[in-house]
């Protein structure tokens, strides 16, 4: 059995490792891990069948953490994974997840492209209608659409983001059919659920997730092609800069789920009003111990302090989804 264990990839040891723990403890442990990272878990806790206790146990020994003699394993795995990412991500955020773990193990058309790599989805859109290709990146994730925009033709880019913006859901029939197209080109089962695709604050989403270089060229070539549209697209943004609106509830719970070197990363060069608003929420030591940090490691690379704002700007958006903060500035709705 130890042979077998070690055969495992890390994913299904992962796997192995959080139905033993429980959903509680489970939901906390995917509350840290990514979007993509919680989403192939999730597939391979799903599919797990007929694990032994002593598969288990070896599985634990590797990852050196004892085992619970009670263990969800092989017992209700499609139950257990909806439960354990509605407690790590709300049930308006984990949907549309568990519908990619649950549904996706046998997902043909447009649902499968959500289990392909980026660049495999570029080649396969690039030469379809920049509608099509409005309509197939506004149904995927905007973090999965924010990669594969760039890898398209530069002349698409803002058209295709433009389209997105201005679609208002689409018709089930249409989309049945724009399945069967992409179902033709490779195979795997369909699970069309919703007609509502695209919009304003879908472009928005995918523009927040992109590098700044190129989402300054796309929100420029927009603005210049239809000023009204670019302007309604930048209002629901929202940017680093508009931590500094955060309440102060908001923002302890933002920087409790935020590591310390991702935070010191994205705040050089960071506007002094977010610096000064960060700062004001941390501990009077915390707070020292992390500008004695950031000065101790001098400059850093701009793609480096982009992607650290980046990456709290997922976790801010995670937590307002959940409820969890309230966000202000451009992207957030105001309080009198």
């Amino acid at each position: 059995m130890a042979e077998v264990a070690a055969a495992a990839s890390g994913t299904e040891r992962a796997a192995i490792l959080l139905l033993s723990l429980g959903e509680a403890e489970a939901a906390e442990v995917l509350k840290h891990m990514s979007a993509k990272d919680v989403q192939k878990v999730g597939a391979a806790m799903a599919s797990l069948s007929n694990v032994t206790r002593e598969h288990a146990t070896d599985v634990m020994d590797r990852f050196v953490l004892e085992l619970d003699e009670q263990t969800s394993l092989g017992v209700g795995a499609d139950d257990y994974v909806r439960r354990v990412l509605v407690n790590a991500l709300g049930a308006d955020k984990a949907s549309g997840l568990i519908d990619r773990i649950l549904l996706g193990r046998n997902s043909k058309g447009l649902e499968a492209l959500k289990w392909m790599e980026t660049r495999a989805v570029a080649d396969l859109v690039r030469n379809e209608h920049p509608q099509i290709v409005a309509i197939v990146l506004a149904y995927l994730d905007p973090d999965q659409a924010a990669e594969i925009l760039p890898l398209l033709p530069e002349r698409m880019r803002s058209d295709v983001l433009m389209r997105i913006a201005r679609l208002d859901g689409i018709q089930p029939q249409a989309l049945r059919e724009l399945d069967e197209i992409m179902e033709k080109q490779f195979s795997g089962g369909s699970n069309l659920k919703s007609s509502s695709v695209g919009g304003i604050k879908v472009a928005a989403n995918i523009l927040n997730l992109m590098d700044s270089t190129q989402e300054q060229a796309i929100t420029s070539k927009i603005g210049e092609l239809d000023s009204d549209l670019g302007q309604r697209i930048q209002d629901l943004m929202f940017v680093f800069d508009d931590l500094s609106s955060l309440d102060d509830r908001s923002m302890q719970a933002l920087l409790r789920e935020i590591g310390g070197e991702t935070l010191g990363l994205a705040l050089k060069g960071a506007d002094p009003r977010v610096k000064d608003k960060i700062l004001k929420n941390m501990s009077k030591r915390a707070a020292e111990m992390l500008v004695e940090d950031m000065e101790a490691k001098g400059p850093a690379k701009l793609s480096d302090v982009e992607a650290a704002q980046k990456e709290i700007l997922a976790v801010a958006r995670r937590l307002a989804d959940a409820g969890t903060i309230v966000l202000g500035g451009k992207g957030g709705e105001a309080f009198v």
